[in-house]
Formats: C-alpha cells, structure tokens, sequence
C-alpha cells in the first residue's frame, strides 16, 4: 500500500511518505478494535476523537507543532491496496487527505476478520486504517 500511495503522491509533486510505528500501531489498535466491538469510526469506542488515540506520535516534535489525518476503509470479505487506493482517490475527503502537501509520515494497518460483529453483520471483513502525520 505505501509503494503504491507514495507513487500517487510523487504523480502529483508531493513528497513520499515515510512509515511511523507510532502511528503504524495507532492504525492497528483502531482497525482491531472496531472489528472487536463491531462499529466503523474515525472516533475510537469509548467516544475519544482519533487525534487523541494518536497523540503518541506528538513525541519528537520539537517546535510542539503535530498534525494528524485518518483514512478509513471496510470491505467484505476482504480488499487489495489497489482497489483500496481507487476507492479513496474517488472519495474528495480521503483524496484530500492523500494529497494533503504537509504530511511526512504514515501507518498503515490492515486487519481481517473471518466473522466481524455489530456494524458488520457477522460477515468476514477487511479494515484498513492509514493514519497521516507531521511534526515539526
């Protein structure tokens, strides 16, 4: 998925996106706790916004200054980062966020579910959590 974001992001002159832990494991604690809890949320279960379950990635910033951006993707059964990036690019919010000029890092996580709850409807299902950053 990031070779394949960062070629659309170089497409347009904009600068490639380096891989974040912080926000790599931001991502995945997301994408695994709403296939656990059954819902589809940029909001993290207990009503928290996102920026705040990655306010770990504010770590390094030396003028204080940090900035975060989430794209959010479900599919059943299950989804390839072709057609992941296809659906996002076509969407004028999450394009918005993949070509958004100040970010420099990303996480990525993609978790499967063979019988997903809730929102889901007990189906096997795909999300997929990208979550952008930048800090100065």
């Amino acid at each position: 998925m990031l070779v394949r974001l960062n070629a659309i992001r170089t497409s347009h002159r904009l600068v490639p996106l380096r891989p974040n832990a912080s926000l790599a494991a931001g991502a995945a604690a997301h994408s695994a706790e709403m296939l656990t809890e059954g819902y589809f949320a940029h909001d993290s279960f207990d009503g928290s916004p996102f920026w705040k379950r990655l306010s770990g990635y504010v770590h390094g910033a030396r003028s204080g200054y940090w900035s975060v951006g989430e794209n959010l993707l479900w599919s059943s059964p299950d989804i390839d980062a072709t057609k992941a990036l296809e659906l996002w690019m076509a969407s004028p919010e999450h394009r918005q966020n993949i070509l958004t000029v100040r970010w420099r890092e990303i996480g990525i996580a993609a978790i499967h579910a063979d019988a997903a709850p809730g929102a889901y409807g007990g189906r096997a299902v795909t999300v997929i959590t990208i979550d952008f950053g930048v800090r100065r």
